[in-house]
């Protein structure tokens, strides 16, 4: 059984999952016996399948479909041979050794799943930390995002000292360490999500089965472009994934 697996969903985006991938081997001590899988749903020739020949730690693999985000990363559940397991979204770069920081973290604490301090681009602090879900929240961001600051910067835990550990209820999913155990028991994401909210789902059932705990010990960088919130066809996505989350979860108003 090797430490760490890493899955990266890519999808035209040859160049960020290069980026990424080179960070990681850059900065991940060679101590720590890792696994990075590349599942290309690309629809546009590429050379990622160069970096399993570049890196002996990379395997590629196609599906030969877009399989979306959580199917992406469940296609290779079954063959996660790892004590924890990384989700890392393509446009993450590591700055440091993240990673047995995290390993760490999560053998220290108990918890099943932690999310380390992602800053933007400008090395600020992004929010990505939010609190349980809720019909109004999700409208004001998604519809209202110049009104209701106040309860913007509630739902998304601005009032948390980042100083310290604490429970998430939900990060979004951009860069994530699991128990591989935990993660294969819960059946990894849910995959009737194609895009959007199979993050909130997971972290909904990792904290009804253990807990997400936000570590304040590391930190990584996420180029996070928010492509809902400026393509129509993918707001269109992002609602319908807020209903199918809802309609299972319940509807929460506010």
């Amino acid at each position: 059984m090797i430490d760490l697996s890493i899955a990266i969903v890519a999808y035209n985006d040859e160049k960020d999952v290069r980026n990424a991938v080179c960070s990681i081997v850059g900065h991940t001590a060679a101590i720590i016996s890792k696994k990075i899988y590349i599942i290309d749903n690309s629809d546009k020739e590429n050379r990622l399948p160069e970096l399993a020949q570049e890196y002996p730690e990379v395997e590629y693999r196609s599906p030969g479909k877009n399989l979306g985000f959580g199917k992406g990363h469940n296609y290779v559940l079954d063959q996660l041979e790892s004590r924890y397991h990384a989700v890392v979204n393509p446009d993450i770069l590591l700055t440091e050794d993240s990673f047995p920081v995290l390993m760490d973290f999560l053998e220290q604490t108990g918890a099943g799943m932690a999310v380390p301090r992602i800053l933007d681009g400008e090395g600020r602090l992004s929010a990505v930390y939010r609190r349980e879900l809720t019909v109004a929240d999700m409208g004001i961001r998604m519809f209202l995002p110049s009104h209701f600051k106040k309860r913007q910067a509630y739902h998304t835990m601005q009032d948390m000292d980042y100083g310290k550990p604490f429970q998430v209820p939900f990060a979004q999913g951009s860069f994530l360490v699991v128990q591989t155990g935990l993660f294969q028991q819960i059946g990894g994401f849910d995959e009737r999500y194609f895009m959007y909210m199979e993050d909130a789902d997971l972290c909904r059932r990792v904290n009804m089965a253990s807990s997400l705990l936000y570590c304040p010990d590391t930190e990584v960088i996420h180029k996070w472009e928010r492509g809902s919130h400026k393509d129509k066809k993918l707001r269109r996505m992002h609602v319908e994934s807020m209903i199918r989350y809802f309609s299972k979860w319940g509807w929460k108003l506010w």
